[in-house]
C-alpha cells in the first residue's frame, strides 16, 4: 500500500465544506499495479483499466466517487476523466 498524501484538487461546496473532487496519477504517486490505497482521507480503488488511462494519457483528472459505506473509512474509485486542454497525442 502506499501513501497518498498531498496534490488533490478540492472545491468548495455550499456551506462552506471542502470536497475532494479530482486526482492525476502524479498525484496518486502514479501507482503501477490495481488495487487498494491510502489516502490521508480514506482509501482509493485503482482498477487496471484506470492504469491503462494514465498510460495512455499521464495528464488525465479522474472524478474521485464515493463508494456506499461499508466500513468506518472513506472508500472512493477513480470515475470519469478528464484531459488537459491542449492535450495532443501527435507528437
Amino acid at each position: 500500500m502506499s501513501m497518498l498524501n498531498e496534490g488533490i484538487e478540492r472545491r468548495p461546496t455550499p456551506a462552506g465544506v471542502r470536497a475532494i473532487n479530482k486526482v492525476t496519477w502524479q498525484k496518486a504517486g502514479r501507482v503501477t499495479e490495481p488495487g487498494r490505497y491510502m489516502f490521508r482521507f480514506g482509501w482509493l480503488t485503482v482498477s487496471a483499466e484506470d492504469l491503462a488511462v494514465w498510460q495512455q494519457f499521464p495528464d488525465a483528472a479522474f472524478t474521485l466517487v464515493r463508494m456506499p459505506a461499508q466500513a468506518e473509512d472513506d472508500e472512493f474509485h477513480l470515475g470519469a476523466f478528464e484531459l488537459p486542454i491542449g492535450r495532443s497525442d501527435d507528437a
